[in-house]
């Protein structure tokens, strides 16, 4: 497994900057109000000789009332345990603190882990020289260094590398990775840690606690997962704030690196138009998904309630209409069991593979059952079909007019795939090609089912 670096210090020294820098992208959320990253944002950062699962943290505060700090300030702790190196950072401009005190003397006790004591917002000579005052900590190895300007960055990642291990790996092509969406305060904190069963997140009954989407790799029956945290999802007029609109922006980034779509609806307020909008943007991406209905213990059921809301479902989302639905709650654990349990099949979906063979039994036997209808009075042929990628599956067919296969007869030809194969969960791809394919005139259609 790949080592872990995490960055800890107080609010607003410029830890997500430095994050931002190593990793190489705009992961983390950056801003000049204190407190923008409450979770720990982990990355996997593969472009140096060893590489390392990075860190962000929340501030930590040694001493604060506010919950929300205190939470904070636990994320950090927690992301310290994990690590096996610690970047401790500093303010320059604001000087040495009681706070940076308090914490260096924490870390000292620290043992079996390496600590690095970064000053950051060095972006001159002279205040280089007045960074000076941080040796009273009694650090002997200080990194001076501008998270924004790139400065002394370049020494600090070569003494990281020298403090990783030489068989530093992790294998992440058997990992799925489970991405959690949903408008804001339905409970997506809450079920994560439910899954996780311990605080992995930030879950406060305040809407938009999380801010950025928030990785945990854990084994679940042998089968390995990253399960990802994200922002909740308002609509474009409601993200009026700049660090929300940051927000929804991770979100649905998290949603095109993910292998399968949590969608987690609240059972109090039903079903809402931004519910749908969401499903829509995991639709696109092509993503396996299943519908996860949180809160279910706090409404008054009889024999006909899950019926009900099972069938609005499936009205109002028809277009995933294969996703599976489970009723559960976070706060009981109610049901889940089942999301994993139903996670793992629709990921083998995801990435399954039909034969050649059986896929053109079952093509062949559509195209007899039902002729595609004329096109410029000729006669739609097709002559094979095979399957070209997965996640989501997909298949190409092959036919003398690609565009003479009009909407009708393409949804024909997916509900028949689907009868025959399943694919619980999850979409598939249809391509029309010519036969000629290597022709100029070739032509291909795509379509999602």
């Amino acid at each position: 497994m790949k080592s872990i670096v995490a960055i800890v210090g107080r609010p607003n020294v410029g830890k997500s900057t430095l994050f931002n820098r190593i990793v190489g992208e705009r992961r983390a959320i950056v801003d000049d109000v204190p407190g923008v990253t409450r979770d720990r944002n982990y990355a996997v950062v593969e472009r140096y000789e060893k590489p390392f699962i990075l860190v962000d943290t929340g501030g930590f505060e040694p001493v604060t009332e506010d919950r929300l700090l205190q939470q904070m300030r636990e994320q950090s702790m927690l992301a310290m345990e994990e690590a096996d190196i610690i970047l401790f950072m500093m303010d320059a401009k604001q000087g040495l603190t009681p706070a940076d005190t308090e914490v260096a003397s924490m870390l000292r006790r620290v043992v079996n882990k390496p600590v690095l004591y970064l000053v950051n917002k060095v972006d001159g000579d002279k205040i280089e020289n007045e960074a000076a005052e941080f040796y009273a900590l009694g650090i002997e190895n200080m990194h001076t260094i501008s998270s924004a300007h790139n400065r002394g960055i370049r020494d600090l990642l070569d003494e990281i590398q020298a403090l990783l291990p030489d068989n530093s790996s992790y294998p992440e092509d058997d990992v799925t990775k489970v991405a959690v969406v949903g408008r804001p305060n339905v409970g997506k904190s809450s079920l994560v840690n439910r899954l996780l069963g311990f605080e992995r997140v930030v879950a406060n009954p305040t809407p938009g606690t999380t801010r950025d989407s928030v990785d945990t790799f854990f084994t679940c029956s042998r089968k390995r997962y990253c399960l990802i945290d994200t922002a909740g999802i308002r609509r474009k007029g409601k993200t009026s704030q700049k660090l929300e609109k940051y927000s929804v922006v991770d979100a649905l980034k998290s949603i095109e690196r993910a292998d399968v779509v949590l969608i987690v609806l609240n059972a109090e307020e039903g079903i809402t138009e931004q519910d749908k909008h969401i499903a829509g943007y995991v639709y696109e991406a092509g993503r396996s998904c299943l519908f996860v209905v949180n809160k279910w213990d706090t409404l008054e059921k009889d024999n006909k309630t899950i019926g009900k809301f099972v069938e609005q479902i499936q009205y109002e989302f028809k277009f995933l209409a294969f996703a599976p639905i489970i009723f559960v709650s976070a706060v009981t654990g109610q049901r889940i069991h089942r999301i994993m349990e139903e996670t793992a099949e629709v990921a083998e979906q995801y990435s399954r593979r039909v034969t050649t063979s059986e896929l053109n039994r079952v093509f062949k036997e559509a195209v007899e059952a039902h002729h595609a209808p004329l096109h410029h009075a000729r006669r739609v042929k097709f002559y094979f079909a095979t399957q070209v990628a997965v996640k989501p599956p997909t298949f190409a067919i092959f036919t003398n007019q690609p565009d003479g296969v009009l909407t009708p007869y393409q949804r024909y030809l997916g509900n028949r795939f689907r009868d025959a194969f399943g694919f619980k969960g999850t979409p598939f791809r249809l391509l029309f090609r010519g036969r000629e394919r290597k022709s100029e005139n070739s032509k291909e259609r795509k379509t999602s089912k």
